[in-house]
């Protein structure tokens, strides 16, 4: 339980360092590069539209992962205990979290990069989390391989090129012909690509869940979920207002579950 705490609290760091570890080097390496003749139209440089993408995914990253740990799921712990009179929750949609000590409502997950369970109240922005995230890493190892492509006349026209550029850079990087900041972005180039593939596989079993209606808790458990319609699985989670959702981060405005709990 120590072990599982103490992750609790180095994931986070993890994911905010390598996160201002993009940041700086999009800001100082990848942007500066893009420059272009000072005589084209610089409201539509590519520089200048690079920066507002890059800009827009991690804002809705960013924005996504601290809504998450606001939200966190419905603490149900007042009805779980020994005492006869306190009504027992439904196993189903319930499960107690030993790392946060607390029974929470449609627990999917405990998920350590956010130090939050993962269910009702969180789920549509920690999907919205893994989605923009996984995208802001693959772009930022497309800005990052555009880089390195510039700066050490490497093409990448090759399939094979991007796996054999670790080992070639690595006793290039010992003999003296790849600087230190150079072998630096090569190492942050495939970090970006695990993270972007791992979160974009996350994202999409956890949308695949949520249009069978269940989660992930359930499915280690074998729990049986009554049938219902997709649509009214992915609206209960997102909302009518999703396409908002997936423009500026926000609360689950407008789903079903929050609208459970108002009444």
């Amino acid at each position: 339980m120590l072990a599982l705490r103490l992750l609790n609290v180095v994931a986070p760091a993890y994911f905010l360092c390598i996160s201002l570890v993009t940041f700086v080097l999009q800001l100082f390496l990848f942007l500066p590069s893009m420059r272009e003749d000072p005589a084209a139209a610089p409201l539509f440089s590519r520089a200048l539209l690079h920066g507002a993408l890059f800009l827009f995914l991690s804002a809705n990253a960013l924005g996504n992962y601290v809504l998450v740990i606001q939200n966190s799921p419905d603490d149900l712990s007042a009805c779980q205990g020994t005492s006869a009179s306190r009504a027992p929750c439904p196993p189903p949609s319930t499960h107690f979290c030993r790392v946060c000590s607390r029974v929470t409502l449609r627990h999917d997950h405990h998920c350590f990069f956010t130090g939050n369970c993962i269910g009702s109240r969180n789920m549509r922005n920690f999907v919205l989390f893994c989605l923009y995230t996984s995208l802001a890493c693959l772009y930022s190892m497309v800005a990052g391989v555009a880089y390195i492509s510039a700066v050490l006349s490497i093409s990448f026209a090759h399939p094979l090129a991007f796996l054999t550029l670790l080992p070639t850079s690595i006793s290039q990087f010992f003999s003296g012909a790849v600087l230190g900041s150079e072998m630096f972005v090569i190492l942050m180039l495939y970090l970006w690509f695990a993270i972007g593939l791992a979160c974009a596989g996350f994202c999409c079993h956890q949308l695949l869940l949520i249009l069978r209606g269940q989660t992930r808790h359930q499915v280690r458990k074998g729990v049986a979920v009554r049938a219902r319609p997709w649509r009214k699985n992915l609206q209960e989670v997102f909302g009518k207002r999703w396409l908002l959702g997936l423009l500026v981060p926000m609360f689950n405005v407008g789903s079903e579950s929050s609208k459970q709990r108002d009444k």
